[in-house]
C-alpha cells in the first residue's frame, strides 16, 4: 500500500520524516536499469573468462574459459622482448669488452642493459650511477665516476676487477716501526696529498717523514714517486683522493693497522663475480662497460674480437 505526497500528489512509500519529506516509489529510467542488466552480465561473463575466483574441480580449481594466467602473459611479454635483444645477445656472447665498446649500436644497448645489472649486483656498495658509498672509515666502496683507478681504469681491467674480484693488501706497521715513526710517516703523507710531493719534499718540517718513508717498505708499493702501483692495487698518496679516512689520525691507524691484515685493519674487498656464478660471462662484460661508460674509465685502444 502507498501513500502520495500532501504537495506533489506522487505516490510514495507511506514514509515519511522531517514532516514533509517521503520516499517516492518512482521507477529508475530504463537506461539505468539496461545498464545494470548488463553490468550484471559483463561481471557475470568476466568472472567465467578469467580465473576470478578458485572454484575447486576434479582438474585442481576452475582456471577460467580464456585459460588466461599473468605468467602466461609475463612469459609473452618477455618472449617479445628476448626476441628484440637475442641479435645483440648473440653477437656479444663472443666478444670481448674492448671490442664492444669499438661498436656504436652494441655500446648503446649494453648501457642501458647494464643499467640493471649494476642495479641489482653492484650499487649496494658502490652507490646509485656509481657515486661511492661512505662509512666511519671513509670510502666503503670507491667511486666509479672518477679518473682515479687504484687497479686501472682501461676497459679490460675494469672487466678483470668484476671477473676475479679485488682484495687490498697492505702491511701492518704497528711493531716495526715506532709510534714516532708512524706520526711522522704520516705527517709526510698528508703533506704529499695537500701540497704535492715536490712541496712536501721541500718541507724541513715533515723531512722525518720523508726519510721514513724512502727508507722502510713504502716506495715498494707506492712507488718512489708516492704515485701507486696499479698491479698491486697500492694507492695515489699525492693527490686528494682517499680510500680512507685521510685525516691525520685515520693515515696514522692505516699505517699502524694495514689492509685486509687482521681485526684492526682497514677493510677493502671487492668479491670475485665470476667465482659467485650469479651473473654469466656475457653480464659481466656489459658491467664492465656500463662502469666504463660511467666517465672515468681510461683510454684504451680496441681488441679484436
Amino acid at each position: 500500500m502507498s501513500d502520495k505526497h500532501d504537495a506533489s500528489g506522487v505516490p510514495t512509500t507511506g514514509h515519511v520524516w522531517d514532516d514533509d519529506l517521503g520516499d517516492f516509489t518512482n521507477q529508475p529510467p530504463k537506461w539505468w536499469m539496461l545498464g545494470l542488466t548488463a553490468s550484471a552480465i559483463w561481471c557475470v561473463v568476466y568472472c567465467l573468462f578469467y580465473p576470478s575466483v578458485p572454484i575447486s574441480n576434479a582438474h585442481g580449481f576452475f582456471k577460467g574459459i580464456g585459460g588466461w594466467t599473468a605468467i602466461n602473459e609475463m612469459e609473452a611479454d618477455k618472449s617479445v622482448v628476448d626476441d628484440v635483444r637475442g641479435k645483440y645477445e648473440t653477437k656479444l656472447k663472443d666478444m670481448t669488452p674492448a671490442a664492444i665498446l669499438a661498436d656504436s649500436e652494441l655500446t648503446e644497448y649494453v648501457t642501458r642493459s647494464g643499467k640493471v645489472l649494476f642495479g641489482d649486483n653492484c650499487a649496494a656498495c658502490h652507490g646509485t650511477n656509481g657515486v661511492g658509498t661512505v662509512d666511519k672509515q671513509g670510502l666503503f666502496a670507491p667511486i666509479l665516476r672518477d679518473d682515479d683507478w687504484l687497479y686501472g681504469g682501461k676497459i679490460d681491467d675494469i672487466h678483470t676487477s668484476i671477473v676475479g674480484g679485488r682484495q687490498g693488501v697492505m702491511t701492518p706497521h704497528k711493531g716495526v716501526l715506532s709510534d714516532q715513526q708512524i706520526d711522522d710517516v704520516a705527517q709526510y703523507v698528508k703533506a704529499m696529498s695537500e701540497e704535492g710531493k715536490d712541496k712536501a719534499d721541500a718541507d724541513s718540517a715533515v723531512a722525518a717523514g720523508k726519510k721514513v718513508f724512502m727508507e722502510s717498505d713504502c716506495t715498494a708499493c707506492h712507488g718512489a714517486d708516492a704515485k701507486g702501483i696499479q698491479a698491486m692495487g697500492s694507492a695515489n698518496l699525492t693527490d686528494k683522493v682517499w680510500r680512507f679516512d685521510g685525516s691525520l689520525e685515520g693515515i696514522k691507524k692505516t699505517v699502524a693497522y694495514g689492509v685486509n691484515a687482521g681485526p684492526d685493519a682497514r677493510i677493502a674487498v671487492m668479491p670475485s663475480f665470476k667465482a659467485a656464478g650469479k651473473l654469466s660471462d656475457a653480464e659481466i662484460k656489459k658491467l664492465a662497460v656500463y662502469v666504463y661508460k660511467f666517465g672515468g674509465g681510461q683510454a684504451d685502444a680496441p681488441l679484436a674480437k
